[in-house]
């Protein structure tokens, strides 16, 4: 493999070669990220200064992150989102509890926003948006564009040595093979769920597979996806609408922290616990939280669920007391009409 760098080219030979160059935020069609007004998440955390305002457009997991670090840090927060509701991807019920809690924290949050134009200032940045067929002008001191990333697979060759892009993305086999001989890819590059943890469980597969080791695939239907605001957000399966639509007959278990001795006590009492369940074989299809420390407890569902457990087991494991973790217990009861708490 030849490598072309500022220090000059060099040639690298190796049996094996992965492909991990990640991917980088993804601009606005036509709006230059200049990092002072129009910013990426890069530059969103290098800043020296905190800025009085910040318009974020963009409220998937980045966008959002953002918008609470900057209002706790005392910056007049602006969210946007295009689609409905905040965290699309997540179950509607934790989306509209979070939109709630940062209403309520002072972050101004616009759904259902189109960014129609823009004016770039010397000391500002001004968008108008379109939002249910009216327009909306909004104005601040910097902006933070938080709509995506885009893989960094440009002028590396690859669709030259045979391997196949999808969107940018590199496409991958279960072992990260790309379908040509010695060449993998892992991580960002090899498409979505673009998670840290998710490139690191693929990266060790795609080693172990090379060195000959037994040979466990990543089980992408059990990573689970987390949220670092306050109130966290984790969640990890089927979202009971997801669920639906695959015609399992579901059922629903929910536990609120307010009802938990252990938020109460530690002051962080809102949120809830939510358990989608096929209701024919006690499947846990997916789980979702919004509260303290969600991102921490979402792991147990994640081995429940990578062991098959269903969850009558969740239920009948008995959890310490005071814990927040009960409130996965006491969801798990609550899907069985066995809630005793509530």
């Amino acid at each position: 493999m030849r490598v072309e760098s500022p220090d000059g080219a060099r040639v690298i030979r190796s049996s094996n070669i992965i492909v991990a160059t990640g991917a980088r935020p993804r601009p606005i069609p036509g709006m230059p990220l200049d990092g002072v007004r129009i910013m990426s998440s890069r530059e969103a955390l290098a800043r020296r200064k905190r800025p009085e305002s910040i318009v974020i457009i963009g409220a998937g997991a980045i966008g959002v992150e953002f918008a609470y670090f900057y209002n706790a840090m005392g910056t007049k927060v602006t969210l946007v989102e295009m689609l409905p509701r905040i965290l699309p991807i997540e179950d509607e019920e934790i989306s509209t509890a979070l939109e709630k809690s940062f209403r309520a924290q002072g972050i101004e949050v616009l759904t259902g926003a189109r960014t129609s134009s823009w004016d770039v200032g010397s000391s500002s940045v001004r968008f108008t948006l379109e939002i249910e067929g009216e327009s909306r002008t909004v104005e601040a001191e910097t902006s933070l564009i938080a709509i995506g990333v885009t893989p960094n697979t440009e002028n590396l060759g690859l669709e030259a040595l045979g391997a196949t892009l999808d969107r940018g993305f590199v496409k991958v086999n279960e072992r990260l093979s790309t379908g040509v001989e010695s060449l993998y890819a892992i991580g960002d590059v090899a498409g979505p769920p673009l998670l840290a943890h998710k490139a690191s469980a693929e990266g060790i597969a795609c080693v172990e597979g090379i060195a000959g080791e037994e040979f466990s695939p990543v089980n992408y239907a059990n990573i689970p996806g987390c949220t670092y605001c306050q109130p966290q957000v984790a969640s990890i399966g089927l979202t009971e609408k997801k669920a639906r639509e695959a015609g399992y007959e579901v059922k629903i278990g929910k536990f609120p922290f307010s009802a938990s001795g252990k938020a109460i006590a530690i002051g962080e009492a809102h949120g809830f616990v939510k358990i989608v369940v096929d209701g024919t074989y006690g499947e846990i299809l997916g789980t979702h939280i919004i509260g303290s420390e969600a991102t921490e407890m979402i792991a147990e569902v994640g081995l429940a669920r990578g062991m098959e457990a269903t969850y009558l087991e969740i239920l009948k494991t008995v959890h310490a007391h005071p814990t927040l973790t009960e409130a996965i217990m006491e969801a798990a009861g609550d899907a069985n009409n066995e809630a005793i708490h509530i």
